[in-house]
């Protein structure tokens, strides 16, 4: 199975790609490497997936919105490749977490992402990765992912 099919056997599938809220590029390409800015748990009407996390009881709803945030960071990637069967491997991944100080589940929030890159690209989705906790995000988003992918031509 290619990785959209992988996905849609896991019950996931990508949103269209979004155009940056800012001056910057949605990606950029170095040879075999891919970078991708970050991006967040876009809905299809146009906001975010929005809130501070706080407690264990929010992890949960965090899951879910860095699952959303990495699908919509795989259409990025498939634009700027035409085809999610040319990446090879995610290589590093930064999961960013809008969350009060003393919130200590960074980690399982971004599991989210993780998860759904292993979903997509089986071994070649397991990746380097930090976890942290922001005061606050753009858009008052959840969470944001941004990785690092090689790719072919």
């Amino acid at each position: 199975m290619n990785p959209e099919q992988r996905l849609q056997a896991a019950g996931l599938s990508l949103p269209a790609a979004y155009s940056p809220s800012g001056n910057y590029l949605p990606f950029r390409r170095a040879g075999q490497l891919l970078f991708v800015s970050g991006h967040g748990p876009r809905l299809d009407d146009g906001s975010y997936v929005a809130g501070r996390l706080a407690t264990p009881d929010d992890v949960q709803a965090g899951y879910a919105a860095a699952r959303l945030a990495t699908l919509n960071m795989l259409a990025a990637v498939k634009l700027a490749v035409g085809d999610l069967a040319k990446v090879d491997a995610v290589l590093k991944v930064l999961g960013l977490v809008n969350s009060t100080a003393d919130f200590k589940q960074h980690p399982k929030v971004i599991d989210g992402c993780s998860d759904t890159l292993v979903a997509a690209f089986g071994d070649g989705g397991q990746h380097a990765r930090s976890a942290v906790g922001m005061a606050s995000l753009p858009h008052g988003m959840m969470v944001e992912v941004e990785a690092v992918f090689l790719v072919r031509d």
